[in-house]
């Protein structure tokens, strides 16, 4: 089977993801990138060609799902600026400290942060609107940037999107309704995915006509997605939430547990 094809295929799923939940989606790509391929007969990819493709991937989400959701009047500009830009300074400061620190413990930290996350969004919660009103929406700013400012260096340090994490605390923690929190969070990360996708751009890290399949598929993907998302119920979505931020999470997780031996 050709390599564009399967690519083609793996951006159809993760970016439909993306979409429904709100995520960047790069924890999922990655492993299918990693895994996928070599299972029909292609060679495996480098993990810096993943990586650069796993950027370029959750850019496309960013702005297919993220447009999408806005039409549907789930993003909250005020939430999107307050965390944005903090999650973008925050991740700078942990990318640029992350030579200074052991990766395999940081991962093994950002995997339990990112368990406990799947844990609270699957824990049963108050009643919430189904669909809120996001004319009267209000939230702890002092919360918000709490959050965006340690799960931004966190996924600095450890070079994680960190998307996945944000949802639940944004959740929990600074009281979003589950359905702006989806379709805020694409936004809120974009400036980061973008800040990435410019340094591996700028250092030849991306396989371009690899992209080619990845924002084919993505685009649309996660537009499907999105326009879905808006119609399944908001505890189904929690659901589906929480069981993709633990596969995360015991993803990381063994990944840190193999560094340490």
């Amino acid at each position: 089977m050709p390599l564009f094809f399967i690519v083609g295929l793996l951006g159809v799923v993760t970016g439909f993801l993306s979409g429904l939940l709100g995520i960047g989606g790069g924890i999922i790509m990655a492993p299918l990138l990693l895994y996928v391929p070599p299972l029909f007969g292609c060679a495996p990819l480098p993990m810096q060609t993943v990586a650069g493709l796993t950027i370029v991937q959750g850019l496309a989400a960013c702005i297919s799902g993220g447009l999408t959701h806005t039409r549907h009047h789930f993003l909250s500009p005020s939430l999107v600026l307050w965390m944005g830009i903090t999650l973008f300074a925050s991740s700078f400061i942990g990318g640029a400290s992350a030579g200074h620190i052991d990766n395999s413990h940081l991962l093994l930290v950002f995997a339990i942060m990112a368990f406990v996350a799947a844990v609270l969004i699957a824990l049963p919660k108050r009643k919430e609107a189904e669909y809120p009103d996001l004319a009267h929406f209000s939230f702890n700013r002092l919360r918000a940037l709490a959050v965006s400012v340690v799960v931004g260096f966190f996924s600095g340090l450890v070079g994680q999107g960190g998307s996945f994490i944000l949802i639940p605390l944004m959740t929990v923690f600074v009281k979003v309704p589950t359905r702006i929190a989806i379709g805020s969070n694409l936004a809120i990360v974009f400036l980061s995915t973008l800040a990435a996708l410019l340094g591996k751009a700028l250092t030849a890290q991306i396989d371009w006509p690899l992209t080619l399949p990845i924002v084919a598929t993505v685009l649309p993907a996660a537009y499907l997605g999105a326009s879905l998302s808006r119609r399944v119920r908001v505890d189904t979505l929690r659901i589906i939430l929480a069981v993709c931020i633990g596969l995360a999470a015991l993803r990381i997780g063994l990944t840190a547990l193999s560094s340490l031996n």
